[in-house]
């Protein structure tokens, strides 16, 4: 049996707006077995002194491309699978010394690569998948050009394509099933246009009603639900009265809007970062002149959108959305939010939040007894002080998932 006790530890997991002080944490057989503001008593476990640090859980993201390998999405699907499988384990890896513990995959990674975590081949953070999305023709993930007419129906089987091209309710709702029997812990829907796909203008609305309602049947009838890939006003509304309850990034949704979403019981992953990125490195790195005309049409709105949903009561979950080299600005989400929001809000959305996004509420985001102890520890407040979460895990001496180790430096 592995005991490892934390002592004087102040915690912090969104469960409260502070963190509680001189606390102390056991943790046995990757579980959390006893959080207490008194000493522990456990003969044999491995004794580990926070005091001045922060405890907190392992943060997750919840929109991730793992498979996304280089900005060019298109030619990133054209790649060897081998070679993309090897990259996205790396991707993973640098994602765990981060702090991220777990991530949810918008598009892309397979259940194979959940098998490779859930065995030990690769050290990643757990992985919440929805396979492949699903896009209309001339959507996004689309990633022909106007003038390239090669069929794009076996891109579904490359491990570099984010998503598969499907047209019409029945193709919609076989796919779907196809997605959710290989493994899909959810269903993603391209439902409007998109920055990385050539042919479509970001107010392009993906797919019918008809097809929308499909996946959503589709995803309920397997007790799960829908994401969708969503920006403009209107698309965000008809998504949510069609049934989505995921909606991805929101840039550009209105307060009466916003007020739709809470009353739906949905919830918002905002992902300014990726937008950020974009704008300053995306050309240099691949992305075609296309997708560069379409950043600004969402990326000015998306700090306001923070604001408004915010005000409205609306559940956000942290994510990134960052594309091949990109991928190391992933923390960097919290120092955005952070201008507008209040820290404890920020540190929610990669917390408590985000495991009611990934269905982990009670095992995963918080500090309790009975969760997966997936565990950070940082050097000073976070609450104080957001960007202690950036630096590539600078501030982080110790990264814990299920109980073990993977960074280690507090006897340093």
């Amino acid at each position: 049996m592995t005991s490892i006790l934390f002592q004087n530890a102040s915690i912090l997991d969104g469960t409260g707006d502070t963190a509680l002080a001189d606390h102390h944490v056991l943790v046995e057989n990757g579980m959390i077995r006893e959080v207490s503001d008194r000493p522990i008593t456990a003969s044999s476990a491995q004794v580990v002194d926070l005091r001045g640090r922060t405890l907190m859980p392992g943060l997750i993201d919840c929109h991730v491309h793992v498979i996304a390998t280089m900005a060019d999405l298109g030619a990133n699907a054209e790649l060897p699978d081998t070679l993309v499988a090897l990259r996205s384990a790396r991707i993973m890896r640098e994602m765990l010394m981060r702090g991220f513990t777990t991530v949810r995959d918008l598009g892309g990674a397979d259940h194979g690569l959940v098998m490779a975590v859930e065995e030990g081949l690769i050290e990643a953070p757990r992985l919440v998948i929805c396979g492949k999305a699903l896009s209309q023709t001339g959507g996004h993930t689309d990633y022909r050009g106007r003038y390239h007419h090669r069929d794009v129906g076996h891109y579904g089987d490359k491990v570099g394509a984010m998503g598969r091209v499907v047209d019409g309710v029945d193709a919609v709702r076989r796919v779907a099933r196809e997605e959710i029997k290989g493994g899909a812990q959810f269903i993603k829907i391209m439902a409007n246009g998109g920055v990385s796909s050539p042919t479509d203008p970001i107010a392009f609305l993906g797919f019918s009603n008809d097809e929308v309602r499909a996946a959503v049947e589709e995803a309920r009838n397997a007790q799960t639900y829908v994401a969708a890939h969503l920006y403009t006003d209107g698309a965000i509304r008809r998504a949510v009265e069609c049934g989505v309850i995921s909606v991805e990034h929101g840039n550009l949704i209105t307060p009466e809007t916003a007020r739709l979403v809470k009353e739906k019981g949905a919830f918002v992953v905002p992902t300014n970062v990726t937008f950020d990125a974009l704008a300053r490195e995306g050309a240099s790195l691949g992305l075609p002149p296309p997708s560069i005309a379409k950043i600004e049409d969402v990326r000015a709105q998306g700090m306001e959108a923070l604001k408004i949903l915010h005000e409205a009561g609306v559940m956000m979950a942290y994510g990134s959305d960052l594309l091949g080299e990109m991928h190391r600005h992933q923390s960097d989400e919290f120092i955005l939010r952070g201008q507008v929001l209040p820290a404890i809000e920020v540190i929610r959305s990669a917390t408590v939040h985000a495991a009611r996004v990934v269905r982990q509420e009670g095992l995963l985001g918080v500090v309790t007894p009975g969760a997966h102890a997936d565990l950070i520890v940082v050097d000073g407040d976070p609450l104080a002080d957001l960007s202690l979460l950036t630096g590539q895990g600078r501030h982080m001496p110790a990264i814990m998932k299920a109980g073990r180790f993977h960074k280690n430096q507090l006897a340093a």
